[in-house]
C-alpha cells in the first residue's frame, strides 16, 4: 500500500490531537517535540520496497534499507526471546558509540532467518541521510583523522572477533564516518577473519593517506600481512604515530561548572569540579573535569559525592605527576587501568565508611561518578595534551558536541542497560520494565573488587565541547533536544562558557526541576585561532602534602582499605605485551629496560594515591576514621593521627 500522506505521531500519550504532518519540529496540538527515527533494515528484501511505502503500518519506506517510524511513541514489535541474530548486538551494547542496537524485528511466518530487523543508533542524520561511507570522507579528512579512524577500527576487531561478527569491519560501506567517530551500519556473521583480511580492506585507503603519515601506515599495513602478526604492536604503533600527528595541533581548554540543588528539593547531593568555589590557580583546571550524583539521602549522597571529588583529585593529581616523569609512552590500556584503580581507592573509602556506619542494602551510601582526564605524555614533536581520558559508574553522562552533532559518550549502570549487554532483552523491551532505570553499580555500594567501571580515551583533534552531567539534567533526553540552543553561541562566541553551564542548569530546572542538577562544560579548540599549547603546571598542593600524608599514612592504607593492589595493576609491563620491529619514522613506544621502572613508579602512585585519599577521609569525617583505626592491629593502630 502506497502512502499518499506523510504522517508522523506525537510520543505525548494524552496528546487528544496527535497526528502531524511529516517536517514539523513541534506537535501541532500540543508543543510536544516530534521525534523522527530513522532505522537500518537487515532484511534481503527491503531494497524492493518503493519509497513512501508503508510497513506495518507504521514504518514509512524513506530510501533503501531506511524506514521512518512514524509512530515512535508505541513499542516496536519485540519478540519474548531475543532471536539469535540479534545476540552479537546485544553483548557489544558497551561499544554502543561505534555498534548500532536491534530496536524491534517484523518476523517472517516461514522462518526465523528470515526476520527483518529494525536497527537504531545508526549512522544516519536527523533528515535520514546516511552519513559518507570511510571510502567517501577518507580524501577530505586529515591525516590525524584518517590515523584516529584506522585506530578505532582496530580497538573493534578483538571484541567483534570474538562474537563471530569481525566480517564486519571488512566491508567499506558497512562502515561509515561521523566527523571523528567511526559506526557501523549492522554486523555480519563470517567465519573468524584474519589480520591480513583487514590490511587488505585497509590498502586503497592508505594508499590515499596523507603524506604526514601514509609511510608510516604503509609500514603498518605490511606489517598486518605477516602470518605471526601480533595485534598489540600494531595497535602500539598506530597510537606511536596519532599522538605524533596530533600532537602538532595547538590545543586550548576553558572548562566552568555548577551546581544546582533543583527546583522541588531541599538537599543538594551532587558534586562537581570545578565549581564557582574553586581555586582560580587550582594545578587540576582545566585538565580535570568531574560530575557526582551522591545517593543514600541527607549525610549519605552528600557526603559521597564530596568525599568522591576530593579523594580523586588527589589521586589524579599524583598521576599527572607521575606519567609526566615518563620518558615513554604510556599505552591507552596501562592508562585506563590506572584510572580505574584510582576509582576503586575511591570506592573503598566510601565502601568501609559503610560498613563502619553499619549501612546494609539501600541504606548504603554511594555516588555516581563520571570523569574527564587530559593527560599530557611526552612525544616528538613535543608535549602531547590531545588524549582525553573518561570513565563512569552510574548515569552520570559525558557528551562530545561540535556545531553539526552531538555524542553521547558513555553508557548507563542500569538495570535496562545490563538486560541487554546479558542479552536477556532488546533495549527498548527492557525500558518497560518498572525498574529500568535504577543503577547497577556506583561507587561505595560494594567493595571495589566488584566494581566494573567503563573507561574510554578519545583524541582532541577538532574544535567541540565536552558536557559531563547529571541525570537532573539528562533525564528525558533534553541534552538531545536542545544542545543546538545551548552550545552554538559559545562556538560563535555570542556566549561565554559560564553562562552557558547557568543556562542549561535553568533549563532542568525548568524541566527536570525533580532533582538535583550538574553540569561542567570543557571547551577544547584546536582552530589556529589559540597557537597556544597547554602546559602542565605544577601540582603545589601535592608538593605540599605529600611528605607528611606519606609519613603517616603510608603503611596502614593497605589494611585499611583492603585493595588487591596486583589485580588492578597489570602484571608485566607494557614493554613486554608490545613487542615491535623498528619501523621507518616511528618511534618504539615499548623499551623494555624501562618497564620495571614503569611499573615500580605507577605502585608507588596508587600507595600514594591511596595514603592522600586517606587524608581527605579524615579531614572530613575524623571521628569515622579514627572508628576504623580502632579496628585495626595495634602495630597498625600507632601509624594513626592522633585525636583531637
Amino acid at each position: 500500500m502506497i502512502s499518499t500522506q506523510r504522517l508522523i505521531y506525537c510520543t505525548n500519550q494524552d496528546c487528544t490531537k496527535p497526528i502531524n504532518p511529516v517536517g514539523e519540529e513541534v506537535c501541532g496540538n500540543c508543543q510536544t517535540p516530534l521525534v523522527y527515527r530513522y532505522l537500518w533494515v537487515v532484511d534481503s528484501s527491503s531494497h524492493q520496497r518503493e519509497i513512501g511505502e508503508k510497513v506495518a503500518y507504521r514504518y514509512e519506506v524513506i530510501a533503501p534499507n531506511i524506514w521512518l517510524d512514524t509512530q515512535p511513541g508505541l513499542l516496536p514489535e519485540i519478540p519474548s526471546e531475543p532471536p539469535a541474530a540479534t545476540v552479537p548486538y546485544l553483548k557489544l551494547y558497551p561499544h554502543s558509540l561505534h555498534i548500532p542496537q536491534v530496536y524491534g524485528i517484523i518476523p517472517d511466518s516461514e522462518s526465523e532467518a528470515h526476520d527483518t530487523l529494525l536497527l537504531e543508533n545508526v549512522p544516519i542524520d536527523e533528515y535520514g541521510n546516511l552519513y559518507p561511507a570511510i571510502a567517501d570522507g577518507w580524501n577530505k579528512a586529515t591525516a590525524v583523522r584518517q590515523v584516529y579512524w584506522l585506530w578505532q577500527i582496530l580497538q573493534l576487531w578483538q571484541p567483534l572477533w570474538e562474537l563471530g561478527v569481525a566480517g564486519s569491519l571488512l566491508r567499506g560501506e558497512n562502515i561509515r564516518v561521523r566527523g571523528w567517530c567511526v559506526g557501523l551500519l549492522e554486523l555480519h556473521q563470517s567465519e573468524p577473519p584474519h589480520l591480513r583480511q583487514l590490511a587488505d580492506c585497509w590498502q586503497p585507503w592508505v594508499d590515499k593517506a596523507k603524506p604526514q603519515g601514509a609511510s608510516e601506515l604503509q609500514y603498518i599495513v605490511q606489517q598486518m600481512k605477516a602470518e605471526d602478526v601480533d595485534i598489540q604492536s600494531i595497535s602500539s604503533q598506530l597510537n606511536q604515530l596519532l599522538l605524533t600527528l596530533v600532537g602538532k595541533l595547538p590545543l586550548t581548554l576553558k572548562v566552568a561548572g555548577a551546581t544546582s540543588i533543583g527546583s522541588e528539593l531541599t538537599q543538594n547531593e551532587d558534586a562537581c569540579f570545578p565549581s564557582s568555589r574553586e581555586r582560580i590557580n587550582d594545578p587540576l583546571i582545566p585538565q580535570v573535569s568531574i560530575v557526582c550524583d551522591g545517593i543514600g539521602g541527607h549525610e549519605g549522597g552528600e557526603v559521597a559525592s564530596k568525599l568522591a571529588i576530593e579523594s580523586i583529585k588527589l589521586q589524579i593529581q599524583a598521576l599527572l605527576q607521575e606519567v609526566g616523569s615518563q620518558e615513554d609512552i604510556l599505552p591507552p590500556q596501562l592508562l585506563q587501568q590506572q584510572i580505574e584503580a584510582c576509582l576503586r581507592v575511591v570506592n573503598n573509602l566510601i565502601s568501609n565508611s559503610n560498613n563502619q556506619q553499619h549501612r546494609e542494602g539501600i541504606q548504603r551510601m554511594g555516588t555516581t561518578m563520571v570523569m574527564a582526564v587530559q593527560i599530557p605524555q611526552k612525544v616528538e614533536t613535543g608535549e602531547n595534551s590531545h588524549e582525553l581520558y573518561l570513565i563512569n559508574v552510574g548515569d552520570s553522562r559525558a557528551y562530545w558536541i561540535t556545531p553539526n552533532y552531538c555524542q553521547l559518550l558513555t553508557v548507563d549502570d542500569d538495570v535496562a542497560g545490563r538486560e541487554v549487554r546479558c542479552a536477556r532483552s532488546l533495549y527498548r523491551q527492557a525500558l518497560q520494565r518498572p525498574d529500568a532505570n535504577a543503577l547497577t553499580q556506583a561507587l561505595g555500594t560494594k567493595e571495589g573488587e566488584f566494581l566494573q567501571p567503563t573507561s574510554q580515551r578519545l583524541i582532541i583533534e577538532e574544535d567541540g565541547i565536552l558536557l559531563l552531567c547529571s541525570d537532573g539534567l539528562s533525564d528525558n533526553n533534553w541534552v538531545e533536544k536542545s544542545w543546538q540552543d545551548y552550545v552554538l553561541p559559545i562556538f560563535t562566541g555570542e556566549m561565554v562558557l559560564e553562562d552557558g553551564v547557568r543556562q542549561w542548569i535553568d533549563l532542568a530546572n525548568q524541566q527536570n526541576g525533580h532533582d538535583n542538577i550538574s553540569v561542567v562544560l570543557t571547551h577544547c579548540r584546536v582552530s589556529p585561532d589559540y597557537p597556544v599549547h597547554i602546559v602542565q603546571k605544577e601540582p603545589q598542593v601535592l608538593a605540599t602534602m605529600a611528605e607528611p600524608v606519606e609519613s603517616t599514612f603510608t603503611e596502614s592504607s593497605q589494611a585499611l582499605l583492603d585493595l588487591d593492589l596486583p589485580e588492578s595493576l597489570p602484571t608485566e609491563s607494557p614493554t613486554t605485551e608490545s613487542p615491535t620491529t623498528q619501523a621507518p619514522d616511528v618511534s618504539r613506544p615499548d623499551k623494555g629496560k624501562r618497564g620495571w621502572l614503569i611499573f615500580t613508579g605507577l605502585l608507588f602512585l596508587l600507595l600514594a594515591g591511596t595514603s592522600l585519599s586517606l587524608a581527605a577521609w579524615w579531614q572530613i569525617n575524623p571521628q569515622s576514621f579514627q572508628q576504623q583505626c580502632q579496628r585495626l592491629p595495634l602495630k597498625l593502630q600507632k601509624l594513626c593521627p592522633p585525636s583531637n
